[in-house]
């Protein structure tokens, strides 16, 4: 797959990654064929496919493909190519690790589950060895969170090393440590490896993208509406000191704007043209309880600046899931929000 053929995309969240409970009634019907037709009828060119690992190995049996999970992932798979639709395959949770809850860190800590992961990508490689090399790619770890990027390093090598085994051609796509920052990029060890895509996340200033957000306890008590363009987050000072885990220092008393957005933006496109190749980013979005008019004029901003630049990227996310362009049920959240999102 070219690197370059990744323009505009859409996550699929909520579905077999982030879903309310394992629950195969949830997974045959949250997405279905119809989905992935209006997805690419708006313009979209790819899709980004979270999946928890549950979906697809039992903890009681590691080593072993579940069927169901595979069929979900062949459904989307077929789908996606009767639309003209490439697929990432993110790997969004892994036995021992889980971006969203500190305590599941153990990944990095134990031989065992590092193991564990670099024989799940290699039964992964193995079923899709041959097979839809010019639309499918595989995504390692969602948003790496660690007190330095070394142990990534070292796992993701190895299961690079795993699937080349097998398959030299595969796009293997790769982020960074502080849950996939543009920052971070610069501490990852470039391979010589040319089917590598570096990705990075982008919901900067999290004061706007995820104000109110009750799963990030500083900005839940901070509790402020921010429009954007042009407020500050003010008495946001108070709030960070006693908190840590998130540097919102730099948000403090700044003016956000499209210059702001352009300057976090920076480390990113700087990366690239030190490795010359392109980067990817593979999720942006704004939380739904921001006022309509930022999530539209910081999506604007956002798209323009990564189109600018020519980075490839997919919002996040398509249904539900306190982001989705579309609700639970379906119906469009703002159609200009959807024009924006696949502008080029």
């Amino acid at each position: 797959m070219k690197k370059t053929s990744l323009k505009t995309g859409i996550n699929l969240g909520g579905w077999i990654s982030q879903y309310p409970s394992f629950d195969h009634q949830h997974f045959k019907t949250f997405i279905s064929e119809p989905d992935i037709r209006r997805i690419a009828d708006w313009g979209f060119d790819h899709v980004r496919l979270p999946v928890d690992y549950p979906v697809i190995e039992d903890d009681n049996h590691p080593g072993k493909l579940i069927p169901s999970g595979l069929d979900y992932i062949h459904s989307a798979l077929e789908w996606c190519q009767k639309n003209n639709l490439r697929v990432i395959l993110d790997l969004h949770k892994a036995p021992g690790f889980a971006f969203d809850i500190k305590v599941e860190t153990s990944l990095f800590d134990t031989p065992a589950l590092q193991e564990r992961l670099i024989n799940l990508w290699r039964l992964i490689n193995q079923h899709f060895a041959g097979q839809m090399e010019d639309t499918l790619a595989f995504e390692l770890l969602n948003e790496i969170t660690l007190p330095d990027s070394s142990p990534w390093i070292s796992l993701y090598k190895k299961i690079v090393e795993e699937i080349r085994q097998i398959d030299p051609a595969r796009l293997i796509v790769i982020g960074g440590n502080y849950f996939n920052s543009a920052d971070e990029l610069q501490n990852l060890e470039v391979l010589k490896d040319q089917e590598i895509l570096y990705t990075f996340h982008y919901y900067l200033p999290l004061t706007i993208t995820h104000q109110k957000a009750p799963w990030l306890p500083v900005l839940a008590e901070y509790n402020h509406t921010i429009e954007y363009p042009g407020q500050k987050a003010d008495g946001l000072e108070k709030i960070i000191r006693n908190y840590s885990g998130f540097n919102l220092q730099d948000e403090v008393d700044t003016v956000f704007n499209r210059n702001y957005l352009k300057k976090k933006l920076l480390p990113a496109v700087e990366f690239a043209r030190k490795i010359n190749q392109p980067v990817f980013c593979g999720e942006f979005g704004v939380y739904e309880v921001a006022p309509m008019s930022t999530r539209l004029n910081w999506t604007s901003d956002i798209v323009d600046l990564l189109n600018e630049f020519q980075i490839g990227h997919a919002i996040w996310t398509y249904k539900a899931l306190d982001f989705g362009l579309v609700d639970k049920d379906g119906k469009v959240v703002n159609e200009n929000l959807v024009k924006i999102a696949t502008r080029r």
